[in-house]
């Protein structure tokens, strides 16, 4: 039987997943059978464990199932059970091992592709869902000074902070609270408020200051809104979520086939291409 590959989400159809393993696949000469499957969150369960029955290796999971899938998983990294978010599954005989790849891609994106130092900055994190918690424990691993999280509902952001265990470099605050806040280095945009192409992302302008860089980790259509509001704020830089869905991706890739793939020709090769929506 075929050792297959996909991406789990709801919906899926705009993903990049299964061309950026391909192309991985191409560079390391290996032949990668990795598809897109939709799947309901009613029937997330059902359809993770058809695909194994067929053969199925390993998955990455987008939303909005990141949260099953940490559940699903009988085994996990430590960050992945920081989180509380899986976005990468590797069969082990008949059970499940999770990981959490978005914050090292995210990271690794930031420091490496964009030349961003991490240590000391004060950053501000919208949203407190699946996204928000993979990427939370990387940041703070990364030498961040303060994690700020604020999210609609207070509640899961006060779960997220309570999960870091770091109450004295992360801590949660309410939305209505913003214009409070003082200003930070990097601003990080893990809500879906921006999915709407008509909608308009507003937030106060003393969030900024001479140094921010506001990051979306949405891609395309989805992180316009986001991105168009830092540009107006005169955020000195700004990055949608390609860089880290590349990087994710060489993350689980190499645990899947344990070779890392080199991820800048994939990036350039993605950065032009007109079906850059959604995200994952």
């Amino acid at each position: 039987m075929t050792d297959r590959y996909a991406v789990f989400g709801h919906p899926i159809a705009h993903s990049l997943s299964p061309d950026i393993h391909a192309a991985f696949g191409r560079q390391e000469g290996i032949a990668v059978d990795y598809r897109a499957i939709d799947a309901a969150p009613n029937g997330f369960l059902a359809a993770l464990e058809a695909f194994a029955a067929e053969g199925g290796r390993g998955a990455n999971v987008t939303l909005p199932h990141k949260e099953a899938a940490f559940a699903v998983c009988t085994t996990r990294t430590a960050r992945a059970t920081r989180a509380g978010s899986v976005n990468t599954l590797l069969r082990k005989g008949d059970r499940w091992h999770g990981d959490t790849t978005d914050g090292a891609g995210l990271v690794r994106d930031l420091t490496d592709r964009h030349g961003q130092d991490l240590r000391g900055r004060r950053v501000l994190l919208l949203g407190a869902g699946g996204s928000a918690r993979s990427v939370a424990p990387s940041l703070l691993d990364a030498g961040i000074r303060e994690l700020v999280v604020v999210n609609r509902t207070p509640e899961r952001a006060d779960e997220l902070i309570d999960a870091m265990g770091e109450p004295g470099r992360a801590l949660s605050r309410y939305w209505d609270d913003l214009h409070d806040l003082g200003d930070f280095e990097l601003i990080v945009n893990a809500t879906s408020a921006g999915r709407d192409p008509s909608a308009s992302f507003k937030l106060p302008l003393s969030l900024v200051n001479s140094m921010t860089t506001a990051v979306d980790l949405n891609y395309g259509d989805a992180a316009i809104a986001f991105l168009a509001w830092a540009r107006s704020a005169e955020c000195r830089n700004t990055v949608d979520g390609l860089g880290m869905l590349v990087e994710q991706a060489a993350e689980s890739f190499q645990q899947w086939h344990e070779v890392r793939p080199d991820t800048d020709a994939v990036y350039a090769g993605l950065r032009g291409n007109t079906r850059l929506t959604g995200e994952e």
